[in-house]
């Protein structure tokens, strides 16, 4: 059975604030989210268009259906399609937006299919399909934290996501797993995912856990992050000091000195 998507290799870069450098041979192309590269090498092209280039959206129509689809996720209209029109090997690389992990998946090994959290895609081989998967629990919808839609990723080849903090591959013969409605970065479709009451009142108002925690049940694995983009975000601004207020946080040299020269 031939493939459907380009074979490319790949190798992560860093630690906690990881890259991915796609290795391309002559011909090869792969496809990222816009504002996503970080270098690539000479003789290597790239250029904006409309859709993932699958097979299921070919045509015009068939583009326009699914980059509408796409920017129902809060994604790009446009993808960045990356092509090795040199005559050897040559690399692009590509970075996530805030410190975190990137995880690269062989959709051929899952079964060809994975739902993931509508941003956590960063790129993948060409002919990789993604689309949007709508919700079926309206409590998901509105408490999930993911909205109605999450993104579906179809193919055989390599995808990459990224994630905010540390990553967790769990994998559910049948048991349930509770987690942060944040936490969740991607999971195969033989997981079923709702969302629960987190506690009693008390719980849900004094825990600091949440009002409502994801529930995952099934058959399948399951990817989480230590570390949400929404919570770094809340902490920062929690921590932040108010413009124009007492400056009783800022306790470091630098700050002194800056004050100094305010003054």
């Amino acid at each position: 059975m031939s493939r459907r998507c380009h074979e490319v290799d790949y190798r992560i870069i860093g630690h906690d604030m990881q890259l991915v450098e796609v290795e391309l041979d002559p011909g090869e192309t792969v496809i990222a989210e816009a504002g996503a590269m970080t270098y690539m090498e000479d003789g290597i092209a790239f250029e904006a268009r409309m859709g993932d280039g699958s097979e299921a959206e070919s045509g015009f129509f068939g583009k326009l259906w699914g980059a509408g689809k796409r920017m129902l996720t809060g994604e790009s209209l446009f993808m960045t399609h990356f092509t090795n029109q040199g005559a050897g090997k040559r690399h692009v690389a590509f970075a996530a937006p805030y410190p975190g992990a990137i995880v690269p998946l062989d959709l051929g090994t899952l079964g060809g299919e994975l739902l993931c959290q509508k941003d956590a895609f960063l790129c993948a081989a060409l002919g990789t399909r993604l689309d949007i998967a709508f919700t079926k629990r309206l409590g998901v919808g509105f408490f999930g934290g993911e909205g109605f839609v999450l993104e579906r990723l179809e193919g055989d080849g390599m995808v990459f996501l990224h994630a905010g903090g540390t990553i967790v591959e769990k994998e559910l013969h049948g048991e349930i797993l509770r987690v942060d409605t944040g936490c969740l970065v991607a999971f195969q479709p033989g997981i079923d995912y709702d969302i629960q009451r987190a506690g009693n009142l008390k719980s849900m108002v004094l825990g600091g856990e949440g009002l409502f925690l994801a529930t995952l049940s099934g058959h399948g694995r399951v990817w989480l992050q230590s570390l949400p983009f929404s919570r770094l975000a809340d902490r920062i601004l929690a921590n932040a000091p108010a413009v124009g207020g007492d400056d009783k946080g800022e306790g470091s040299v630098l700050g002194g000195l800056g004050r100094l020269i305010d003054g």
